[in-house]
């Protein structure tokens, strides 16, 4: 079912993370991601660019990336 406002991701509806919204795991790479992010390396990890940035989500460390 899709929810507006949470950008391609769900809510889990099974207990006990109810309505939690998924994020993609932290060991992630960019190179992996359907849409990599410009500005880190292909081998940097998710929460290597969290780290960085500051930002949480995929879309927030996309808009803080350095150019």
């Amino acid at each position: 079912m899709k929810e507006p406002g949470l950008d391609g991701r769900h809510r889990d509806q099974a207990a006990p993370k109810t309505g939690r919204i998924d994020q993609k795991r932290s060991d992630a790479q960019n190179g992996n991601l359907s849409n990599p992010i410009p500005g880190f390396r292909a081998d940097a990890t998710v929460g290597h660019m969290r780290k960085v940035t500051g930002e949480t989500s995929l879309a927030g460390i996309r808009k803080a990336a350095p150019k």
